[in-house]
């Protein structure tokens, strides 16, 4: 699941660092591109509408069996270029792409967009100044991507088996992809091989406690329930209407400790773990006040960090 909040209003920001420009965040934006062997230019246009009436949510998640994560998103990857295009993934126009762009470091010589879906992520680091590649499995995102911001490079790829040499990058930003891969410890661990020694691995996740669980009435006071064992993985699917759009999301359930787990297992050290809330400015009703209680999403910042043996050594001695 990329993101869930019942907030029906896109704030359109104002420029910060670069972001939040009329080419990015206005109400209706287009892009000319010009395409290989192509006669015309053509203009891929988006829409980021301002969402008045709260939308025909359906809130169950259910626990599903026998997915395969990446034939999953590929199936239904049309479907989500057409939510986000049509700007109902947004959370992330509103507030998530501050909070989260706050822990990626300056450009530095090359960045990799890990699951790049439909490039809007790519998008604003290009405008940023990085060097951008966005990778990500699915053909018909990359189709997309490319389709819609012609400048950047984005490829087909198995993100547990980059096609990129050791130490290519200095960042490798995964925003609110992991959960969405089947081979998690691989991912990591092929991001810390196309790193340099110093590069970060910056994330972004469906926070576990969001996805274990549910808020069981629309009140601000509502329980939240968690069916079965939060430390238990499972993948889940779940099916939201807003606007006569339908999207379907798939995901894995995973405790913070797999993420953690896989991270130092990899290799890196992490920096900043972070758990933010919806703030105030991205919350336009009082039903929506109920997603400030838990955090929506998990953050987490790491360093690829190589001692030297003796630095080891050191560490690990007994202090006199």
């Amino acid at each position: 699941m990329r993101s869930r909040i019942d907030s029906y209003e896109t704030i359109i920001t104002r420029r910060r660092g670069g972001l939040g420009d009329e080419s990015v965040n206005s109400p209706t934006f287009e892009r000319t591109c010009s395409f290989p062997n192509a006669t015309t230019s053509r203009n891929i246009g988006f829409r980021t509408p301002l969402v008045t009436t709260p939308p025909d949510e359906s809130r169950s998640r259910k626990r599903v069996t026998n997915v395969v994560l990446r034939t999953a998103w590929e199936d239904h990857a049309n479907r989500w270029v057409e939510w986000v295009r049509s700007g109902y993934d947004d959370s992330y126009s509103r507030f998530h792409r501050r909070l989260f762009f706050d822990l990626v470091p300056a450009p530095g010589r090359r960045t990799l967009d890990l699951g790049c879906g439909d490039g809007r992520v790519s998008r604003d680091l290009a405008a940023l100044g990085h060097r951008v590649i966005g990778i990500d499995a699915s053909a018909t995102m990359i189709a997309s991507a490319t389709e819609a911001h012609c400048e950047i490079d984005f490829q087909q790829a198995d993100a547990a088996a980059l096609p990129f040499s050791d130490g290519e990058f200095d960042c490798v930003v995964a925003f609110m992809s992991l959960h969405d891969f089947d081979d998690l410890p691989g991912a990591i661990r092929e991001s810390w091989r196309v790193l340099a020694t110093g590069g970060h691995l910056c994330l972004a996740v469906v926070h576990p406690l969001t996805s274990a669980g549910f808020l069981e009435t629309d009140v601000a006071e509502a329980p939240f329930v968690i069916e079965g064992s939060y430390l238990d993985d499972f993948h889940y699917k779940h099916t939201v209407s807003r606007g006569g759009v339908t999207m379907t999301f798939f995901g894995a359930h995973r405790p913070i400790q797999r993420y953690t787990e896989a991270i130092a297992d990899a290799g890196f050290v992490i920096e900043r773990l972070r758990e933010p809330a919806p703030p105030d400015e991205g919350v336009h009703t009082e039903t929506g006040r109920r997603w400030q209680r838990l955090p929506l999403f998990l953050h987490i910042r790491a360093v690829k960090y190589t001692p030297s043996p003796n630095a080891q050594i050191e560490r690990l001695s007994p202090r006199g």
